[in-house]
């Protein structure tokens, strides 16, 4: 077959050319637990990430996450639907303890997941080393946001993709990737963190566990509830995160997202309860040229994800299709019934 057969045909004069956005966006889905998994196939991801049941996934807690033989058996039922794998080992090594999470790499390796998504430099090191066929996508944990730190990352380790921290606006996503030789898979629903990816301090000083190392932010063995007259209250170890009268929804006692008193006012100080939707920014963050759309929300029910992911199932369909997508869809299934465009639309600096 030659060259000239290979081209494609020259466009007609008064054919627009194809814009490069009407590519179908993938959409990425939590995955919990194998039944949070099966649910999140049967409404329609292209992908899902998941963990194991240890610290060297971000969503260490009890009841989550899936054992080595689970793992397997999911990746084997996802693969018969066409469905790709991402098992996040996201979390950072202790020093000179790296066992396990050398082991969960070599376990996904192993049962043919479709791309290991890791944050830690000596890890990424590691995985490229003893298994240079498995991707590599780069976890936000590593808060890597300048087309530097991220060339970096694709030409030392092969790394395939890059999630981006929930610190950039669109325009700077769209001229970052003009600038980097790799995808890139933005967050469009779920929970919000104020603190810097890998960074965070807050819960490991409540309750003496590290996200960014156990696994675990506000861990439910330091969770406390508590009745005062009429009024009920959250602890998170010591420190008292919220009060709020009887029949009032009482939100889990997450330390940034809890009211504090400063100056004589009472208020969420550090971030207000609610999800990231950015589901109306479907069209411009194709058109910024992202490969992926992320779902938050591992955690969450089997239910919450069924829901979340056939609501953003349709709006990624009917942004390919070129039809509007329904801004009401996501309200319900939101932190606190409110919702927030995040950094994507900041007018601040």
């Amino acid at each position: 077959m030659t060259a000239a057969t290979l081209a494609s045909p020259a466009p007609a004069a008064n054919t627009p050319a194809p814009r490069p956005w009407t590519k179908k966006l993938e959409l990425v889905c939590p995955a919990g637990t194998p039944a949070a998994m099966r649910a999140a196939i049967e409404a329609g991801a292209d992908s899902v990430y998941c963990g194991f049941a240890d610290e060297t996934n971000a969503r260490n807690f009890p009841g989550l996450n899936f054992s080595p033989t689970e793992m397997a058996d999911a990746i084997a039922y996802a693969h018969k639907r066409n469905v790709k794998v991402l098992v996040a080992v996201n979390t950072f090594p202790r020093a000179g303890s790296p066992g396990s999470w050398h082991k969960a790499i070599d376990t996904i390796a192993a049962a043919g997941g479709d791309a290991a998504i890791v944050a830690d430099i000596g890890l990424l090191d590691y995985a490229c080393e003893k298994h240079p066929k498995l991707r590599l996508h780069l976890s936000v944990q590593a808060a890597a946001a300048s087309a530097d730190s991220i060339r970096y990352y694709v030409e030392r380790f092969g790394v395939k993709r890059v999630v981006l921290p929930r610190v950039l606006t669109v325009a700077e996503i769209a001229a970052l990737n003009k600038e980097i030789p790799c995808e890139t898979e933005v967050f469009v629903f779920g929970g919000l963190c104020v603190m810097a990816e890998g960074r965070c301090s807050l819960s490991s000083y409540a309750t003496g566990c590290s996200p960014n190392m156990n696994g675990v932010c506000s861990p439910p063995s330091h969770v406390a509830y508590h009745q005062e007259g009429g009024a009920f209250s959250s602890r998170l170890g010591e420190f008292l995160i919220n009060k709020v009268p009887a029949g009032v929804p009482m939100p889990y006692p997450t330390l940034c997202k809890g009211r504090f008193t400063a100056n004589g006012e009472t208020s969420h100080i550090f971030e207000d309860p609610a999800s990231l939707d950015a589901s109306l920014l479907i069209p411009p963050l194709a058109e910024a040229g992202v490969t992926a759309l992320k779902i938050e929300g591992r955690q969450r029910s089997r239910s919450y994800t069924d829901a979340v992911v056939r609501a953003l199932r349709a709006a990624v369909d009917a942004h390919a299709r070129g039809k509007p997508i329904d801004s009401r869809a996501l309200m319900s299934l939101s932190e606190g019934a409110t919702t927030t465009r995040g950094a994507y639309q900041k007018t601040w600096r």
